[in-house]
């Protein structure tokens, strides 16, 4: 589902493969993401820029609302039990938040590593590298380094419980739009989902708008969605009003 109300994009850009970049958005704007020529994985983590303790937290995320699968109506959780994002928009339909970045070890493992020295803007990145020079930019280190989200990666599980990674998901043209309940630093990586079976290094862009969202009514979607949900939002609501 299109949200129709300020449908003009503020800021456009695009990520290409084997990128990273990073950008404070604030409360009330959106960031729709688009995987352009379908098969990209976006790697994504979230701070709180007036206290960088405060960050993306996967398990209570997962665990407050049921799921395993991140999709519209979920809501993202900072450790702190606010939310940072709500996810507005998404015909993806399938997001992996349990399966980490691609590490240094396996990119040296699965691809040809590249540097820039010899191939310049065709060098391949490690999303572990890919974050980890991001956070270095606001005096984070390793050690700050949480669970990341992967956008457009589809996992499933088998009847023994191993992860398996459903290439056949992945579309070009499929978006999904973030709604920024509170200041948010957002740090992104275009590098590779770590369980992706390609054998060579998957170059894919992400497409990325910025726009205004509008006001979240008492009836929103995402706030509504789980009990959780709601609970969260009215944490942010303290949060603002300074307690």
């Amino acid at each position: 589902m299109k949200n129709v109300a300020n449908e003009e994009a503020l800021y456009t850009t695009t990520l290409p493969g084997s990128a990273h970049w990073s950008l404070r958005v604030r409360r009330g704007m959106q960031l729709r993401f688009t995987d352009l020529d379908g098969g990209a994985n976006l790697g994504l983590l979230m701070y709180n820029p007036e206290d960088l303790l405060e960050r993306f937290n996967a398990p209570d995320t997962l665990k407050g609302q049921h799921t395993f699968k991140l999709t519209r109506g979920n809501c993202l959780y900072s450790d702190m039990g606010r939310v940072f994002a709500s996810i507005v928009e998404d015909d993806f339909g399938w997001h992996d938040s349990v399966c980490g970045t691609l590490s240094e070890k396996a990119l040296q493992e699965k691809y040809t590593a590249r540097s820039y020295q010899d191939h310049h803007n065709q060098w391949t990145l490690s999303g572990e590298h890919s974050f980890l020079t991001e956070l270095a930019k606001y005096g984070l280190t390793e050690r700050d380094m949480a669970a990341n989200l992967n956008l457009f990666s589809k996992v499933t599980t088998d009847d023994e419980g191993n992860l398996i990674f459903d290439a056949s998901a992945a579309k070009a043209g499929a978006s999904l739009t973030l709604r920024f309940e509170m200041d948010t630093l957002v740090i992104l990586s275009s590098s590779p989902h770590p369980l992706n079976p390609a054998k060579v290094y998957p170059m894919k862009p992400v497409g990325i708008e910025m726009l205004k969202a509008p006001p979240v009514s008492d009836d929103d979607f995402c706030k509504n969605f789980r009990p959780e949900n709601a609970r969260a939002f009215e944490n942010n609501r303290l949060y603002h009003l300074g307690m």
